[in-house]
């Protein structure tokens, strides 16, 4: 028999492997319907939907292997890094979904979240002020208007699978919709700054494409991530994780 393994788990999710069959269950089964609705309508390689009941999606493994993981080293090559530059850009270019995604909050909404954050990340003692203030202020670049895409939302590197100069799939949708392409871009190089002209390059050089935002929301990202992660289990003071990120901006 297959073994079971626990891919990630935590309060609201919760994905599971059994052989080439991910089992994903979520409390929150609008998110299930998200997913597969954007899966449908990516113009990228996407897993097979095997089947799905309420709070349980099936989904089929994707071959090839990820870049590589926050925190961790960059396993593919340029030219890997550089076809996921590609299909990122093929995604952003495609028609809108009806649906705004992760990527699509107002400004004003995400600006009030990330104060306040900000705020609780100091009083609570998780993270000294100087380089909270600083990242907040690294932050702002972010928070402009911005011409809708198609986003994942959710594009950590660990969601990108390739092989060789392939993109052979990319994985959980459930933040998908319209949204500010630069925030899946940073989202993707989250960590791994050095592979960022690569990315760039397979991305197109046409694009509108300001670094100072792609920094904006590294900060943004990572300041509003710290407090959940260390919440639910996961370390963001691991290196190279979020609080290596902020403190790259110093």
């Amino acid at each position: 028999m297959d073994e079971v393994t626990v891919v990630v788990a935590h309060s609201e999710r919760a994905t599971l492997r059994v052989g080439d069959v991910f089992l994903k269950v979520d409390a929150d089964q609008a998110r299930i319907d998200v997913e597969v609705e954007a899966m449908s309508l990516a113009p990228v390689p996407t897993p097979e939907v095997l089947w799905r009941k309420p709070s349980v999606l099936a989904i089929a493994a994707v071959p090839g292997t990820t870049l590589g993981r926050l925190g961790g080293p960059s396993t593919g090559s340029s030219a890997g890094w550089a076809a996921a530059g590609a299909a990122i850009r093929k995604l952003h270019d495609a028609p809108l979904p009806s649906r705004p995604g992760r990527a699509g909050r107002s400004v004003v909404a995400l600006a009030a979240e990330l104060d306040d954050e900000c705020a609780l990340l100091v009083s609570n003692g998780l993270l000294p002020a100087d380089l909270v203030t600083r990242n907040r202020q690294v932050a702002e670049a972010a928070l402009r208007p911005w011409t809708p895409a198609f986003t994942h939302g959710d594009l950590q590197i660990a969601h990108v699978f390739v092989d060789g100069d392939e993109v052979t799939g990319i994985i959980d949708w459930s933040e998908a919709g319209r949204g500010d392409a630069l925030y899946d871009l940073a989202t993707f190089t989250l960590g791994h700054e050095e592979h960022l002209d690569d990315v760039l390059a397979g991305y197109g050089t046409d694009a509108d494409i300001a670094l100072d935002v792609i920094h904006g929301w590294w900060s943004l990202r990572s300041l509003l991530a710290v407090r959940w992660l260390a919440e639910h289990g996961f370390d963001p003071f691991a290196p190279g994780c979020e609080v290596d990120v902020l403190r790259s901006r110093m």
